[in-house]
């Protein structure tokens, strides 16, 4: 996709490149081009992947390559217009890489660059390429292709099955099949049913979801009415956090731009099916990404996890059947639909098909957002993609899989990205995030940090998970203060255990996670004199 006959400049401006001073850059780029006297369109995108390289500006002129420059300034900006569009002269020495077939001499082809030479972009194939606030530039690059087809050529049964075949397994943190999910809700005959996209995403060091909605936010709608589709529901919700303003404004946009092209309300597309759209927001709690607290919350009620059975496919949102998916896993419908569920099977790892959307963070040299295949090792996303621990320092840990997720050393990360594999391992791939920590880093303050988020996060219904991550926390202050005695370990894993028999939800559950995976990377004693082994 280009600009036709005029230069295209697209400024990276979501969340990240926000915070990296992308205003400023975009206002000196408008400022050099009108005291040049210079017409280009100039683009707000959302984020590429490279985070690292934002404020991240990219250029096209007609006929030619994208020509990607990464941290620019105000400054840089005014000589990359007056270079690269006032003189036709890409500035090489800023110049991360290019994208196209007409390539440029002395500039590298960003797909080599390690952050993007092990992609396969399917949830994120118009991420950091389209205008997320334009519909048009979406349909342009094949958007609104899969509903029509479904709409057209197919039935509702025939767009479950597709799903079915390509094996997708929920991308929120159980991996459930996504098939599966659908045809609880497909069988049944309420004359009102719901689709709910949950993109709550509280965890630290979790953004994709978020990233998805904010830099391609009609992906998520079209799969969400496929998705409505393919069950028989007629009503659907996307579930964001207040604050999030990014998110919420792109989504609502998005919204609003689907009726207003008759893909959203009744007949849509001219067929007999119909469904609806809106965007509810929750205030700050993280276990509202739980999926029944998740319709407590729409419904107007505190946040709070419901007793199950009866499942939300039976009795769900507003007490009628209901389906919740996470924002990366109906963003892979619309592809699936259109090129066959049989295709993206053939992505993947034995049961974990598709692709691995991760968040990279902390002690390491590239940090961003990545889509790889199913398959690839842990430690080649952390040593290739990521480019390992900069300043040459050694990997220690990493924390995967949200503040419920595991924590793996250094010698563990030679894992195949599949659900089942890290599960295995005592570590969950979760919705994503991966956060690396170097030789500095102590492995029970890092415990003490998630377990205090999760202590903080409970909602309080559970006894077992109020009180049991209060009394996690309690004991992990009581080591870091040189305190700890020898039969601490034992009272964490008898707290553990009652937790994940008595709790009600996966905050519960899940929250000894934490310490359960430290504890063999710990000596047997925490005490005064022999502590600090734990984090050795």
């Amino acid at each position: 996709m280009n600009a036709g006959d005029r230069p295209w400049i697209r400024v990276g401006a979501a969340l990240c490149g926000q915070a990296a001073g992308c205003d400023e850059v975009l206002g000196a780029i408008e400022s050099a081009l009108r005291s040049r006297n210079l017409t280009a369109q100039v683009s707000r995108v959302g984020c590429l992947g490279l985070c690292f390289a934002e404020p991240l500006v990219d250029v096209q002129l007609p006929g030619q390559a994208r020509v990607f420059y990464g941290n620019v300034t105000p400054q840089l900006a005014e000589e990359i217009v007056e270079s690269h569009l006032g003189q036709g002269v890409p500035v090489d020495r800023l110049a991360l890489g290019q994208l196209g077939e007409q390539s440029i001499a002395g500039i590298s082809d960003l797909n080599q660059h390690p952050m993007r030479a092990k992609e396969n972009r399917i949830a994120l194939r118009n991420v950091g390429n389209i205008d997320p606030g334009d519909i048009y530039q979406y349909v342009a690059n094949g958007g609104y292709g899969a509903l029509s087809q479904a709409l057209s050529e197919g039935s509702p049964e025939d767009t479950l099955e597709q799903v079915k075949l390509s094996g997708l397994r929920g991308r929120g943190g159980a991996a459930f099949p996504t098939a599966t999910k659908w045809s609880f809700l497909a069988g049944s005959n309420a004359p009102v049913k719901y689709i709910l996209c949950n993109c709550e995403e509280g965890d630290p060091g979790a953004f994709n979801d978020k990233g998805i909605l904010e830099s391609d936010p009609h992906t998520v709608v079209e799969g969400i009415i496929l998705a409505g589709y393919a069950t028989g529901a007629n009503y659907g919700y996307i579930f964001l956090r207040h604050g999030h303003d990014g998110p919420i404004e792109r989504a609502q946009t998005a919204v609003q731009q689907a009726y207003q092209l008759g893909l959203l309300g009744e007949h849509i597309l001219g067929s007999d099916f119909s469904f609806d759209l809106e965007v509810a927001l929750t205030g700050d709690s993280y276990v509202a990404g739980e999926e029944t607290a998740l319709m407590e919350s729409i419904e107007g009620l505190r946040a709070m996890p419901r007793f199950r059975p009866p499942f939300p496919a039976q009795v769900g949102l507003f007490g009628k059947p209901t389906n919740i998916n996470n924002v990366k896993t109906l963003a892979y419908v619309p592809e699936i639909v259109s090129r066959g569920g049989e295709w993206f099977a053939n992505i993947g790892y034995e049961q974990s098909t598709g692709t691995a959307i991760l968040c990279l963070t902390g002690s390491l040299r590239y940090t961003g957002m990545v889509e790889v295949p199913m398959g690839v090792t842990l430690s080649d996303v952390l040593y290739q993609t990521a480019g390992g621990v900069p300043g040459g320092k050694a990997l220690k840990l990493v924390q995967t899989g949200g503040p419920l997720g595991g924590v793996l050393s250094a010698d563990s990360v030679d894992l195949v990205l599949d659900f089942e594999t890290f599960r295995n391992a005592g570590a969950i791939l979760g919705s994503g995030g991966i956060i690396a920590a170097d030789e500095d880093t102590c492995i029970v303050d890092l415990t003490r940090v998630l377990i205090a988020f999760c202590q903080y996060e409970s909602c309080g219904k559970c006894f077992p998970c109020r009180m049991g991550m209060t009394h996690l926390l309690e004991v992990l202050e009581r080591i870091c203060r040189l305190e700890g005695a020898a039969e601490d370990l034992e009272l964490m894993r008898r707290i553990g255990e009652n937790m994940q028999a008595g709790s009600l939800c996966g905050h519960g559950q899940l929250g000894f996670n934490p310490v359960s995976s430290a504890l063999p990377r710990v000596s047997r004693t925490v005490s005064r004199a022999s502590w600090c082994l734990w984090s050795s």
